[in-house]
C-alpha cells in the first residue's frame, strides 16, 4: 500500500519534533515514510513510492504543491496550478493527464483534492485539537484507535452503491471520506470541503453536447492518458526477492517480478483492447516495430487471461486476431484451480473491504506474467455506458424519441413471447421514476428494507426494471438481519432529509456516478489485495480528464446499444486503426459468472468453516445458520446470488485479517496504538438510541 499522511493543527504550537504533535505529548510519525515538508503542518509520504511518483514544487517556503501518483504535468505547470489554486481555483489542480493526488499549502491552508471517479480518495479525522488527513482510512484509523462502525458495514452490504446510505462514512468510527469531485480544505485545524465541478442549473436542461465533438473529446484525453504512462521514467525490477530452496536467482526474478516496460490486458473487450492498440500506435517505445526509430524492437507485452472455459472462446479470437498486430507481444496466461475465486482464502489486509477480494489470488495470476506498468480496461463500462435509470433523464428532458432503440433491444434479450409487454413495462417504469422525487423515492426504498423487500431481479429486463429506482438493495441484502436492514433504512430516511446538492440532480445521472464510485473503490482494494511488488496498475478510463470527457457525451447516444463498443472504434479509427476483428465490442460476463459458480462449488468446505462463528454474526449483521445454508444451496447449483455471497465472504475475510493484526501504521504511539483494539464491540442502533434529554 501507498498513501499520503498529513495533518493541520488549531495552531503552530500543536506540533511536535517533525510536526507529529498529540494530546499525550508524544512524537509520532508514519512507519516507513519520508517526509515532504515539517511543522507546522506536516505531509508523508508513506510506501514504496517510485521517485518520479512524489514531486514538491516551491513558490516560497510557505506557498508549496505536492503531487503523488502519475501526472504529465511539467513543474511549470504545477507552478501555475499552485497560483491558482493560492486564489481559490481548484479544478485546475484536476485538469492534468494522469492518476495523482494534490496537496497545496498556502500559509495555513492547506488543500487536497479527489478525484472525480473516486479511485484516490481522501479521509479525514479529528486529531490533536486539529484534523489529520490521508489517502487511506487505516492509518487514520490507527491514530485514533477508531472503533468499527457497523453501521457502515451494514450499509455497505445492503446497498453498496448508494451514496445516501454510505453517507461519508467507513468502516472506522470517526474516520471520514471526501465524496468524488471535492477537494478538502482545512485552515488551523478546521476542515471544509469544497467540489470543484462546475454545477449545472436546476431550472433548465443543459442543451446536449454535439455528439462527434464528444466523441473527439474522449478520443483526445484518452490518448493524452496514455501518452502519460508511455512518458514517465521506465522502471527495472532489478532486485533479487531473496533466496527460494530450489531456486536460482533468474527462477526467483521471474516467479516474483513483473516484466520490465510497459504492457496491457488484452481480454478481448473493447476496453483492454483500445488501450493496448493506442499504448503500441503511440510514437516511441513501446510498441515500435523493429528497424523503425530509437529502441524499436520492444513491443507492447499483451496479456490475455484464459478462464479455460466454453464461454469465453470467442474473446480469446478477439484476443488473438488483435495480437496479431506487429507492435504487440502476446501472452496468454492459463487459469489453474488455484486461480478460481474463493481459492485462497489468504491475503493481505486491505484499506476496506470489496468483493475483488475473494478474487484477489485470480487476478494476482494474471498480473504476475504482465509489465512494471500495467494498463488495464477498469472503469469503462462505467464511463461510458448508460446506467437503465438514464431512460428516466430522456423522459424527464423531453427526448422521447430516444428510447426506442434500447427498448426494442431489451424486447429481444426477453423471447418472442413476452417481447410485447417489455416495452411498456419499461416505460412505465422509466415514466414513474421521472416522476418521483428525491426524497420520495429515498423514502419508500427505506421502507422497502424496513419491511424485508430485497428480491433479486431475474434476467437482462428485470434487472433494467429493477435499476429504474433512485436506490437498489445489493445483492447481499437479502442475507442481511431485519435490525442491519433498519439501521440502513434510518440512514435513507435521514438523507431525504438532507439538501440535495451538487452536480446533476436527475436520477440516471445520480445513479452513474454512484456505479462509477463502486467500480473504483472495488479497483483501488483490488490493487491492495492482488499487489504484485514493483508494479503498477493504470486504470486510464479513471483518469479526471477522461471521466470529464465521457460525462459530456450525450444521453441520447451513450443510451443506444452497443454505445461504448461505437465510442471506441472510433476513437480507434482517427488514430488509425481500422482492421478490428469481427465481433469486436460484444458484452459477456459468462465466463466470470461460471468462474464464481465453479470457485463455490471447489471451497465449500473452507467458506463453510470460515461462517462457523462468523464476525458479521457477531456484530449482528447475519445469522450463521443463514449464510451456511445459501452456501449450500449455490454449491449445489441453487438459486442463489452469487454476487451476494461475493460480498459477505470478503466482508468477513476482512474483518478477520483486520482482528488478527498486530502491527499498526505509526511509530512514537502510546502502547503501539491500532484501529479496533477491543475487537467488536456491540452497538445500539439508530432505532435503539434513547431520545435526547430535550426529547426531541
Amino acid at each position: 500500500m501507498r498513501w499520503l499522511v498529513g495533518w493541520s493543527s488549531t495552531t503552530a504550537k500543536a506540533s511536535g519534533p517533525l510536526g507529529a504533535g498529540s494530546e499525550s505529548g508524544e512524537t509520532v510519525h508514519p512507519v516507513g515514510s519520508q517526509l515532504l515538508w515539517g511543522d507546522p503542518d506536516p505531509l508523508w509520504a508513506v510506501g514504496d513510492w517510485r521517485p518520479d511518483e512524489v514531486r514538491v514544487v516551491r513558490a516560497d517556503e510557505r506557498t508549496r504543491i505536492a503531487v503523488l501518483g502519475t501526472c504529465a504535468a511539467s513543474d511549470e505547470q504545477l507552478r501555475v496550478g499552485l497560483f491558482a489554486a493560492r486564489g481559490g481555483a481548484l479544478r485546475h489542480l484536476t485538469a492534468w493527464p494522469g492518476s495523482y493526488t494534490a496537496v497545496v499549502q498556502v500559509g495555513r491552508r492547506i488543500t487536497i483534492t479527489g478525484d472525480l471517479a473516486g479511485a484516490r480518495p481522501v479521509f479525514h479525522t479529528p486529531w490533536a485539537s486539529g484534523t489529520a488527513y490521508a489517502t487511506a482510512a487505516l492509518p487514520l484509523a490507527d491514530l485514533i484507535e477508531a472503533h468499527l462502525d457497523i453501521g457502515h458495514l451494514a450499509a455497505l452490504l445492503a446497498c453498496p452503491d448508494v451514496p445516501e446510505a454510505l453517507q461519508d462514512s467507513t468502516p472506522y468510527q470517526g474516520v471520514r471520506r471526501i465524496p468524488p469531485g471535492h477537494a478538502l480544505i482545512l485552515r488551523d485545524g478546521a476542515r471544509e470541503i469544497a467540489g470543484y465541478e462546475t454545477v449545472a442549473s436546476l431550472a433548465v436542461a443543459a442543451p446536449e453536447q454535439d455528439a462527434r465533438r464528444a466523441v473527439d473529446g474522449v478520443r483526445e484525453t484518452l490518448v493524452e492518458a496514455v501518452r502519460a504512462r508511455l512518458s514517465a521514467p521506465r522502471h527495472v525490477p532489478d532486485i533479487d526477492p531473496g533466496p527460494v530452496p530450489g531456486m536460482g536467482p533468474h527462477e526467483r526474478r521471474a516467479a516474483r517480478m513483473p516484466v520490465p516496460g510497459i504492457g496491457a490486458d488484452l481480454s478481448g473487450g473493447p476496453a483492454s483492447g483500445t488501450l493496448a492498440l493506442l499504448a503500441a500506435g503511440l510514437p516511441g517505445i513501446p510498441g515500435t516495430v523493429l528497424g523503425h526509430g530509437t529502441g524499436a524492437g520492444e513491443r507492447l507485452l499483451a496479456v490475455t487471461f484464459n478462464d479455460l472455459t466454453d464461454r469465453q472462446e470467442e474473446e480469446l479470437g478477439r484476443a488473438g486476431a488483435l495480437a496479431t498486430n506487429p507492435r504487440l507481444h502476446h501472452l496468454v496466461v492459463p487459469a489453474t484451480e488455484e486461480a478460481l475465486p474463493y481459492a485462497d482464502l489468504a491475503g493481505p489486509l486491505t484499506d476496506e473491504p470489496a468483493p475483488s477480494l475473494v478474487t484477489a489470488a485470480r487476478h494476482r495470476l494474471r498480473l504476475a506474467s504482465g509489465s512494471a506498468d500495467h494498463l488495464t480496461g477498469y472503469g469503462a463500462r462505467q464511463v461510458l455506458d448508460a446506467h437503465p435509470a438514464r431512460l428516466a433523464d430522456l423522459l424527464m428532458d423531453r427526448r422521447r424519441r430516444h428510447l426506442v432503440r434500447p427498448v426494442a433491444a431489451l424486447a429481444r434479450t426477453e423471447g418472442s413471447m413476452s417481447s410485447v409487454l417489455v416495452p411498456a413495462k419499461v416505460y412505465g417504469a422509466a415514466r414513474r421514476l421521472a416522476r418521483t422525487s428525491y426524497r420520495l423515492g429515498l423514502e419508500e426504498a427505506a421502507l422497502r428494507l424496513r419491511s424485508g423487500i430485497v428480491d433479486e431481479p431475474g434476467g437482462p429486463v428485470g434487472a433494467s426494471l429493477a435499476a429504474l429506482t433512485w436506490v437498489r438493495p445489493g445483492p447481499a441484502a437479502r442475507f442481511l438481519t431485519g435490525e442491519a436492514l433498519a439501521e440502513v433504512s434510518v440512514r435513507l430516511e435521514r438523507s431525504a432529509t438532507r439538501p440535495v446538492t451538487g452536480p446533476g440532480r436527475h436520477p440516471g445521472e445520480l445513479r452513474a456516478r454512484a456505479a462509477l464510485a463502486r467500480q473504483a473503490a472495488d479497483l483501488r482494494i483490488l490493487e491492495q489485495a492482488a499487489e504484485v511488488r514493483f508494479q503498477r496498475l493504470h486504470a486510464p478510463f479513471l483518469d479526471n480528464e477522461v471521466v470529464r470527457a465521457c460525462r459530456a457525451l450525450p444521453d441520447s447516444l451513450r443510451i443506444q446499444p452497443g454505445a461504448r463498443a461505437a465510442v471506441l472504434r472510433t476513437v480507434l479509427e482517427a488514430t488509425g486503426v481500422t482492421d478490428l476483428p469481427t465481433g469486436w465490442g460484444a458484452p459477456s460476463h459468462a465466463s466470470s459468472a461460471t468462474a464464481q459458480k465453479l470457485g463455490l462449488r471447489a471451497a465449500v468446505e473452507p467458506l463453510m468453516d470460515l461462517f462457523a462463528a462468523p464476525l458479521l454474526a457477531q456484530a449482528g449483521l447475519v445469522e450463521a445458520r443463514v449464510v451456511r445454508k445459501a452456501l449450500r444451496a449455490a454449491a449445489q447449483g441453487g438459486n442463489v446470488p452469487p454476487d451476494g455471497l461475493a460480498d459477505l465472504i470478503s466482508t468477513e475475510l476482512w474483518l478477520q485479517r483486520l482482528l488478527a493484526r498486530r502491527g499498526t501504521c505509526w511509530t512514537g504511539t502510546p502502547a503501539r496504538t491500532r484501529a479496533v483494539p477491543t475487537g467488536i464491540r456491540p452497538q445500539r442502533g439508530e432505532l435503539g438510541r434513547p431520545a435526547s434529554p430535550s426529547g426531541v
